[in-house]
């Protein structure tokens, strides 16, 4: 089966890359996604922002923008799954084509802008799951046009309590003119204020569900401080650390590699990481790491997590690798962690 999988992912990568996605998600739609019924090994389990995951590795947001197969990804052996990015109002996204598969670099260019059906949609699929399963986060943007970001951020937050298990507040993608803005320190002090007083109302006398902090690549390290101590401040559960960059290595060798917007894939594994331990650093614990960027094997998976991760988050290696990437990962998150001396993988974490 896995054979049949990596010959469906060299088949799909015939096609147009928008076009390659979209016949992913019919396919996965329509029942023909692997489906792992081997559970996770134990010593894989971690908690991430109070959630218990049967193993680190999830499905970062872009895959599933509008959370029409969320358990058909857990059914592939994530170990949670994020859904994503939803904004209030649909919105068609930029101009095509805006999707560049660089090959030769084992990466991905995307300028989408945040192009979805709306949250309307979004909570009409997560309420009509059939067989919900496992972890399942909303990843919330703004609208283009909107003239309170801060406010669609709630919007997504209210329509949302309840049917998802975690909410990432996403203010890094470069693809949404000014909404990096956002990371600055008084405009990250609105809205993080903000969203702590809706969470409040939502959450009344009972345990509110958890809610993520999405930041950029790009963010200076001055700014890591700053951004981790205001997010601890106002209760954020997580610190995702990254979203795409606008930087090009050098190293880029694809024909695609200067078009614009966020690049992701291998070339993002070393500035990421770098940032994760930053970020790592200034949190000292009191704030629990997602790490994301480059992951493309156990061994990448294991760096972030030897960096302070508690759990990571992959995307664009499934492009390239196929969905049995995942499985690929998990056995060899556990042999590398049991060569090192460790009996879980929550111990391995900030050890590097």
């Amino acid at each position: 089966m896995t054979g049949f999988y990596k010959f469906a992912t060299k088949l799909v990568r015939t096609l147009p890359p928008e076009a390659a996605h979209r016949a992913t998600i019919n396919s996965l739609k329509a029942g023909l996604g692997p489906v792992v019924s081997t559970p996770s090994p134990d010593a894989l389990q971690t908690k991430v922002g109070g959630l218990i995951l049967p193993n680190p590795i999830g499905l970062a947001a872009g895959f599933d923008k509008d959370a029409e197969v969320p358990d058909a990804m857990l059914a592939a052996g994530f170990g949670f799954v994020e859904c994503g990015s939803v904004t209030p109002r649909p919105q068609a996204g930029n101009m095509k084509p805006r999707l560049f598969r660089l090959s030769e670099d084992r990466a991905v260019i995307n300028r989408m802008g945040f192009n979805n059906g709306g949250l309307a949609a979004f909570e009409k699929r997560l309420k009509n799951r059939r067989a919900p399963r496992g972890i399942v986060g909303a990843n919330l943007g703004a609208n283009k046009d909107s003239p309170d970001r801060a406010e669609d951020y709630i919007m997504g937050l209210k329509a949302l309590w309840g049917l998802a298990d975690y909410f990432t507040v996403n203010i890094s993608s470069p693809n949404t003119p000014g909404l990096r803005n956002l990371q600055g320190e008084s405009e990250l002090e609105d809205l993080l204020g903000r969203i702590a007083e809706a969470r409040a109302e939502l959450t009344g006398d009972q345990p509110s569900i958890p809610v993520f902090l999405k930041v950029a690549p790009d963010l200076d390290f001055n700014a890591v401080e700053r951004v981790s101590e205001q997010a601890r401040l106002y209760g954020m559960n997580a610190i995702i650390v990254s979203n795409t960059t606008l930087d090009r290595p050098d190293s880029l060798k694809s024909p695609h590699k200067d078009e614009t917007g966020g690049l992701s894939g291998a070339p993002l594994m070393h500035k990421s990481t770098e940032l994760l331990k930053e970020f790592s650093a200034a949190c000292s614990g009191r704030i629990d790491l997602i790490g994301v960027g480059g992951i493309a094997s156990g061994a990448d998976a294991y760096r972030k997590i030897r960096a302070g991760a508690k759990a990571v988050q992959l995307y664009s290696a499934l492009v390239f690798a196929g969905p049995g990437l995942v499985m690929d990962i998990r056995r060899d998150l556990v042999e590398l962690m049991k060569a090192d001396g460790f009996n879980s993988i929550s111990e391995a974490v900030g050890t590097a």
